[in-house]
């Protein structure tokens, strides 16, 4: 039988020594504003991830593009985990390429990509970060372990300090919301 309390006090122990991170409640907090600032600005919030980070991917730009907490204007956003483009992409240029190309085609300067990966190793996001720097666009990394090679293209990294994956993507999650309620907060004075 899974023992329920020893996980919950593991992963109150993460959040507990996340939070007395002052260095990472800064760079969240700049990496919130760098996000609502180029959407305020007109940009477009770009997303990928590999497997789970995929599904959060996902479930950030639809939160923009939808709603979070209450009606209001759509936020430009798009999820890059279109099968079709992935497969098309994956057969004619490689794994490696399938977020890269999309940003190749879809990307601007004053665009935000938002780059999640646990291990922060994923050939395909740093590919896709090698583009987002080459059109000039910030990149936001959310991360975990010790931050992995991603960590070498932003200044916004955001890594949560665990080495199991399920720890990371639970605060992922909880990043990407309050990233969601920061741009709600900046662009519609929502809170």
């Amino acid at each position: 039988m899974i023992d329920l309390k020893s996980r919950l006090c593991e992963a109150q122990e993460l959040l507990e020594k996340m939070q007395g991170d002052q260095s990472f409640l800064d760079r969240f907090t700049q990496a919130a504003a760098v996000l609502s600032a180029s959407l305020k600005n007109g940009g477009c919030a770009f997303s990928c991830g590999n497997g789970g980070s995929m599904c959060d991917a996902n479930h950030f730009a639809e939160e923009l593009t939808g709603r979070y907490k209450t009606n209001r204007p759509p936020v430009a956003a798009i999820s890059m985990a279109e099968s079709s483009n992935i497969s098309c992409i994956a057969n004619d240029y490689g794994y490696d390429q399938v977020f890269s190309r999309t940003l190749q085609a879809l990307g601007k300067k004053g665009d935000v990509l938002v780059a999640i990966t646990t291990s922060g190793n994923s050939p395909n996001v740093l590919k896709a970060c090698e583009v987002a720097k080459e059109k000039g666009m910030e990149i936001i990394a959310l991360t975990g372990k010790d931050g992995g090679e991603i960590k070498e293209h932003t200044k916004h990294c955001l890594i949560v300090p665990h080495k199991k994956t399920e720890r990371i993507q639970e605060v992922h999650i909880k990043l990407i919301h309050t990233l969601i309620e920061s741009v709600e907060l900046e662009l519609f004075e929502i809170s």
